[in-house]
């Protein structure tokens, strides 16, 4: 396991630590496909807008992790596709360097597979994700094939989520349900209903809208023949 830098321990080398900037460019590759691209940006959309009341997480995607306990970039750094840091400022960021953010890891890990990155999410990165971020909750998603897992992290080791009625996995740190919902991994909330997004609320705005005005409209109607009726041309 790769212990964390304590800052007593900077303080007794013989010779000052030299730190290296802590706004270095993330080397995440590009992205998969499509698919994976359009998973990432929802997932950050949807967490951004149900939280958009708070200041205190940082969630982002494919951005590196630096984490090397020598605090050097050339070493120990991964990409998540998806992460949560709670407790964090909530600003822009080029890339996460622990030692820069007060030791902090992510909270919640999702790892979109692929057929070239599958054995690594499910071997080395959740080995490195349990034993040295110490992340609690990991979950890892495949947008072709819809496998989908998660694990919460007990005494040091994951141990994997069971579903709810439908399917759909707790996160504790989040405290929302993930699930998937028309072939994407989506958010619930704890009574299960589906996390919007702003495109989402807005569409269920304007349904609503165009409903009142079909019932406005039927009851003109009503009212329009109701005095035809009794004789009286309503125009």
């Amino acid at each position: 396991m790769v212990q964390r830098l304590d800052p007593e321990q900077i303080s007794s080398h013989s010779e000052p630590v030299q730190f290296p900037p802590g706004d270095l460019w993330s080397d995440e590759p590009p992205l998969e496909s499509d698919l994976h691209r359009e998973q990432i940006e929802l997932l950050i959309r949807l967490l951004k807008w149900q939280w958009r009341q708070r200041q205190d997480f940082y969630v982002s995607g494919n951005l590196t992790i630096y984490y090397s306990p020598n605090q050097l970039k050339s070493e120990d750094f991964r990409g998540p596709d998806f992460f949560v840091v709670l407790g964090a400022d909530n600003r822009d960021r080029r890339s996460w360097v622990v030692w820069q953010e007060q030791g902090q890891y992510p909270n919640v890990i999702i790892e979109l597979l692929s057929d070239s990155t599958a054995a690594t999410d499910r071997g080395l990165k959740k080995q490195i994700y349990q034993d040295t971020f110490c992340t609690p909750d990991y979950f890892w998603f495949h947008p072709d094939t819809l496998e989908f897992k998660g694990f919460h992290l007990v005494e040091g080791v994951y141990q994997e989520l069971r579903g709810n009625a439908a399917g759909h996995l707790w996160s504790q740190q989040l405290e929302l349900f993930l699930g998937i919902h028309e072939h994407k991994l989506r958010f619930f909330t704890a009574e299960g209903s589906l996390v919007e997004s702003p495109e989402d609320e807005l569409q269920r705005q304007l349904d609503a809208e165009r409903q009142r005005a079909e019932q406005a409209e039927q009851e003109l109607a009503r009212l329009r023949a109701l005095l035809r009726s009794q004789g009286i041309d309503p125009t």
